[in-house]
């Protein structure tokens, strides 16, 4: 691996510093499908589990139950994100207006990857939140218009859904 993504993957981030174990847990998610992304890799528990004890080694993530609740969310979105990758992708090039998606930063396509998974399989988050983090996540990671372009394709997918984009779904 070289220097450079270790850094971005491993450095010390404001993010980490955040209280929500969500926002932590997206970070999490983004530098694994970042990884993966790279790699080639299809998520597995095993290379989920060195991916913990790299974070571990560097000095990212810490034992406690914050970080735990952030593992097993940033989990749910890796593995959603991963199975539903076709819908998901689709969604991506329908809003993306002339960009193929291999033109696409990795970290870009990795951080839309997750908003949308949220937007369409994951009613326990509101679809602006889902847009605010992505954002937020992408100005850590992302290039200079990296905000502005993944907002405009995110909310054409929220505009397309047909739920609330400011209410979760409540479970009954």
């Amino acid at each position: 691996m070289s220097e450079n993504i270790k850094k971005m993957l491993f450095e010390d981030s404001e993010l980490r510093k955040i209280a929500d174990f969500r926002s932590l847990g997206r970070e999490f998610a983004m530098q694994f499908l970042f990884q993966s992304d790279i790699g080639g890799d299809a998520p597995t528990d095993v290379i989920l589990k060195y991916f913990w004890k790299q974070l571990s080694a560097a000095g990212c993530f810490i034992e406690n139950s914050k970080f735990r609740k952030a593992a097993d969310f940033a989990e749910k979105i890796i593995y959603g994100a991963y199975e539903h990758r076709v819908e998901i992708d689709a969604k991506m090039v329908e809003f993306s207006k002339n960009w193929a998606i291999d033109r696409m930063g990795a970290v870009d396509r990795n951080v839309i990857r997750i908003a949308i998974y949220e937007m369409l399989f994951d009613e326990s988050v509101p679809p602006v939140v889902s847009i605010n983090e992505a954002v937020d996540l992408v100005k850590h990671y992302g290039g200079d218009d990296s905000g502005s372009f993944i907002n405009g394709i995110l909310n054409g997918v929220k505009n397309s859904i047909t739920r609330s984009a400011r209410e979760a779904v409540k479970k009954k």
